[in-house]
């Protein structure tokens, strides 16, 4: 709980950051929405022709004149790129930075089994994630509410379900990557977090690549699917589980074993 609750304060700075600059950019998107909501239906009729563009974005199955399809599109991009931007840099650096600092010596002589250690900043990352998305869906509630809208709860809900999700499994990998690390990196995470992003967005051009879907998170956190479809791919999800899983474990085994520089 030590290592928990430290690892927490050390994280404060950056957790507040991120989530305010998230919940921001959410709160303007959805603010705006009544000044352009009577343009938008032109701007899904141009959309709708873009072809391959269209489809990238999954534009072909929203509309923009409607608040749950414009939030899924301009607030979900937001969600998938910033959100899995911060669980990337929150896994990748919390195993790696007790070397890239030299506090590993002091933190490793203490009487706490390196498992402990492992299970304190692990807990602290998917924390620090799931208040970013608790921060999230409350301030999308309340601008919805003040612009006189609302959500389709059963959607809005699988919406943030996958979010959460998808970026739980971020943070896993890039946790599990972070134990073979020895000063952290983190273009390696933001790399990771984009490259992921990239092959849904390839996924949803090309069929020849589907079989993507099963490596990156953002296949069953694509708004327009779960919008349009009511429903998450719990197939998809289960590789997800699978893989965050397999990243965590890593994690332990390799950080356990590792000879850490002091």
């Amino acid at each position: 709980m030590t290592i928990y609750i430290k690892e927490l304060k050390q994280s404060f700075k950056s957790l507040c950051i991120w989530t305010a600059s998230i919940a921001f950019m959410m709160l303007v998107c959805i603010l705006l929405f009544p000044e352009m909501k009577n343009e938008m239906e032109s701007v899904t009729a141009v959309f709708a022709n873009m072809g391959g563009f269209t489809a990238a974005f999954g534009m072909d199955k929203l509309s923009f004149g409607e608040l749950m399809g414009f939030y899924g599109i301009e607030c979900g991009n937001i969600m998938g790129l910033g959100g899995g931007f911060f669980a990337a840099l929150a896994g990748i650096s919390v195993l790696a930075k007790e070397e890239k600092e030299r506090t590993a010596e002091f933190l490793l002589t203490h009487p706490v089994s390196r498992f402990s250690v492992i299970t304190g900043k692990l807990l602290s990352v998917l924390t620090q994630v799931v208040i970013l998305n608790l921060v999230a869906v409350s301030v999308s509630l309340i601008s919805a509410a003040a612009i006189g809208e609302s959500f389709e709860m059963k959607e809005f809900i699988l919406l943030h379900t996958a979010y959460l999700i998808m970026q739980t499994e971020i943070a896993c990998i890039c946790f599990g990557i972070s134990a073979f690390i020895k000063r952290g990196s983190i273009g390696t995470g933001l790399g990771l977090a984009l490259a992921l992003y990239f092959m849904n967005i390839v996924c949803n051009i090309s069929e020849q690549a589907e079989f993507l879907r099963y490596i990156t998170p953002y296949g069953y956190a694509e708004a327009s699917n779960i919008i349009s479809e009511g429903k998450l791919d719990m197939g998809l999800i289960a590789v997800g589980a699978v893989i965050s899983v397999v990243g965590a474990a890593i994690g332990y085994i390799r950080y356990i074993k590792k000879d850490i520089a002091a």
